[in-house]
């Protein structure tokens, strides 16, 4: 893996910064992801770029594949380790670098089927801690050439990892804010059209929002699409 070249560093951010910006058309966080480990890759001479977040929603938490530019997406869908299974625990677990120089022989290593499949070799591991140094996931890179990385590279690619970190965290606060946000304006249309129910169909107040759920059910709309309908008829 060369070192990327000062004008390329640059436009290596200044694409990382373009995909933040995604967010507000509407991209979500897979897309993000899936733009990181692209856009890496595509900048180096790495063959892949593998993404892994940490599941808090899991007790204990799990590190998940999440993405992967040139991997089966069956196979990113269905990989999931442990904060102390595999080389990818490793490095969750100890917040360090790792450098491996073939894979195949790496007794930690876990996913030596893939690594066959693609000619894999050489991997670096890098962290992707957010601004509070928080752990959100790992991010490895594969050549298909035997590759010890240097100093330089080392601290090249964790560069680059902090910086897709704070994006995804920027990105999972975006759709959190969002999903809250939903919430309240779907609760706000059901009480609006509850209300109209109430007024024109003289319900109790029970009653119309039994009403509601009712049609819900009954139509397989969501509550929402059956309260926005309620108003539009009114």
């Amino acid at each position: 893996m060369n070192r990327i070249p000062s004008g390329t560093y640059d436009t290596y951010l200044k694409t990382l910064i373009d995909i933040s910006r995604t967010i507000t058309t509407e991209k979500y966080l897979d897309d993000i992801l899936n733009l990181i480990v692209t856009v890496t890759a595509n900048m180096t001479d790495i063959r892949i770029c593998s993404l892994w977040l940490i599941d808090e929603s899991d007790y204990p938490p799990i590190m998940r594949l999440k993405a992967s530019q040139a991997i089966d997406k069956e196979y990113v869908n269905n990989q999931a380790l442990t904060l102390n299974e595999g080389v990818v625990g490793h490095v969750a677990s100890h917040k360090q670098p790792i450098m491996i120089e073939d894979v195949l022989k790496h007794p930690q290593f876990k996913e030596k089927k893939m690594a066959r499949k693609s000619g894999l070799v050489s991997m670096l591991g890098i962290p992707m801690q957010d601004k509070s140094n928080k752990l959100i996931g790992i991010l490895n890179c594969f050549t298909t050439q035997p590759h010890t990385f240097s100093k330089t590279e080392v601290d090249l690619m964790t560069t680059l990892a902090g910086h897709a970190a704070v994006i995804i965290h920027n990105t999972e606060l975006m759709i959190r804010s969002r999903l809250i946000q939903e919430e309240l304006d779907t609760r706000e249309l059901v009480e609006q059209a509850r209300s109209v129910l109430m007024e024109q169909r003289k319900m109790e107040e029970d009653e119309a929002y039994g009403w509601i759920m009712k049609c819900s059910y009954e139509s397989q709309k969501n509550i929402r699409q059956v309260a926005e309908a309620i108003l539009l008829s009114n």
